[in-house]
């Protein structure tokens, strides 16, 4: 747990008490707050029962005493309107902040000598398996690591600071929005898509609230930037122009002067004065596809400037396992591959997963967001069907045309029933390999709690499926445990 410094006996509140809340409001506990928390749902208090910061309604609290409050990512700040919360700490003229702006004020109550190295990543799309993987090469090539904020442990539960250990931070839109102070040695973006408009705004607010990863930082920092949509790259031109910190651009789209870029599957860099040819990482089971060598792009920057070798780097991505819902191999049933990619929420990266396979029976939908299904249309000469679910089942149907036939299936088992039945017949009648992919670019609350629920459902329903097949007679046993198999 992080300890907050000058808060004995002050006075301060959480609203909001999910995973990240409920860790602000132990920590400040511990560090000696008086802490008054609330949240809307009864479950959700349920969980502060019986602790030193137990659920207090609002109207109780000593607004003209609190320190600050405490707001949870979720918790509309601006748009579509500022939840009743943040207009009541408005007019009593108490500071909003988040759970990095408090992990931030700890860091800096520390000297520079005592100071550990600070890893941010953050962007509309890869930015888990980014962090995961950073994570897993300083690991793997002995460095003590702590990955945590909107992945694994909540920010203010990891260990204490340490110099000598490396914090790697999964940072969203809605947590950078709630943050000042915040300094990364090292700060990533590696790209930018519309997604979250509704909670900022529109695409300049959404940008510049993922901007401010890289506020703060000094000549001694490096900005490592995807510069392969117009937006990141913008961002990259203006941050290279104030010379503010060392900015290293990725690409997966061509050579670069400097940086690290892809070519062929091979990752190549251009480092601090060393450069050379990294190794190839487009056999990596776990980092299949274009955007899995931009994550790994972005990984090698940041784990050469801690001090790893390219070549080590690779060789340690190798042993990566990858992450749950994330273009995950769950299952192969007579050459046919069930990929789970239910993090997929927006149209950017379902493209990415659909550009990684061929023969795709995509089970796609939800609730739809911006763009709909249209920017996909030119993606459907790799799938040979789609099978639709959800709220946008229908306008998802409209948008793709002709492009590709579609099935209406209303939910995730009637979609993996006939996606997996139509993936067999392919492969028997083709003997070519097909790949069942629930990517769904949708978010996923019409029909399940949170994309984690979708995934695990779809999960269940394919081990169900294999093993009526099993049943049934057919020789083609399931085999699971992820892209080895």
């Amino acid at each position: 747990m992080i300890i907050l410094p000058d808060l004995k006996n002050r006075k301060t509140a959480v609203f909001g008490l999910g995973a990240t809340g409920l860790a602000t409001a132990k920590a400040l506990s511990a560090s000696g707050a008086q802490v008054f928390t609330w949240d809307e749902y009864p479950a959700a208090r349920e969980r502060a029962a019986n602790t030193a910061y137990s659920c207090e309604h609002p109207k109780n609290w000593p607004w003209a005493e609190l320190q600050f409050l405490a707001l949870s990512p979720g918790v509309p700040l601006t748009h579509p309107k500022p939840h009743a919360i943040v207009r009541k700490a408005r007019s009593a003229k108490v500071r909003i902040l988040g759970d990095l702006e408090l992990f931030a004020m700890a860091l800096s109550a520390r000297t520079k000598a005592e100071r550990p190295n600070i890893v941010a990543i953050t962007g509309s799309n890869g930015k888990s398996t980014t962090t995961a993987l950073i994570g897993h090469i300083l690991k793997d090539t002995g460095r003590e690591v702590g990955v945590g904020g909107n992945i694994g442990e909540p920010l203010l539960a990891m260990a204490p600071f340490h110099k000598d250990r490396v914090y790697v931070l999964e940072l969203s839109s809605y947590q950078l929005d709630l943050a000042s102070s915040f300094h990364a040695d090292i700060a990533i973006l590696l790209n930018l898509s519309p997604d979250h408009l509704d909670r900022h705004g529109d695409m300049a607010g959404y940008a510049a609230a993922k901007q401010r990863i890289f506020f703060n930082q000094t000549k001694d920092d490096v900005a490592i930037i995807g510069v392969d949509d117009e937006y990141a790259q913008g961002i990259c031109a203006t941050l290279s122009g104030k010379q503010e910190a060392r900015v290293y651009p990725i690409s997966v789209k061509g050579a670069l002067g400097h940086g690290v870029y892809s070519l062929g599957g091979n990752l190549y860099y251009n480092l601090s004065g060393k450069s050379g040819e990294a190794g190839a990482v487009d056999q990596i089971p776990t980092l299949r596809g274009a955007h899995n060598r931009q994550n790994a792009a972005a990984a090698l920057a940041a784990c050469s400037i801690l001090g790893v070798a390219p070549s080590v780097s690779i060789k340690a991505m190798e042993r990566f396992k990858g992450l749950p819902h994330r273009s995950e191999t769950i299952a192969r049933l007579d050459g046919v591959s069930f990929v789970n990619d239910s993090k997929a929420t927006n149209v950017d990266a379902a493209a990415r997963a659909l550009t990684a396979f061929d023969n795709i029976f995509w089970i796609a939908g939800g609730r739809a967001k911006q763009d709909g299904a249209a920017p996909l249309k030119t993606l459907m000469s790799r799938v040979q069907r789609t099978y639709l679910i959800g709220d946008a089942a229908e306008d998802f149907e409209r948008a793709l045309g002709a492009a590709v036939a579609s099935v209406q299936c209303g939910n995730l088992a009637v979609a993996v029933a006939a996606a997996t039945r139509d993936a067999l017949e392919f492969r028997r009648r083709t003997g070519e390999e097909a790949v069942v992919l629930l990517s769904p670019a949708c978010a996923s609350q019409d029909q399940f709690k949170n994309f984690e629920d979708r995934g695990e459902t779809f999960r269940r329903l394919v081990m169900d499926e294999a093993e009526a097949i099993r049943a049934q007679g057919d020789d083609a046993a399931p085999s699971t445990g992820g892209a080895a198999a």
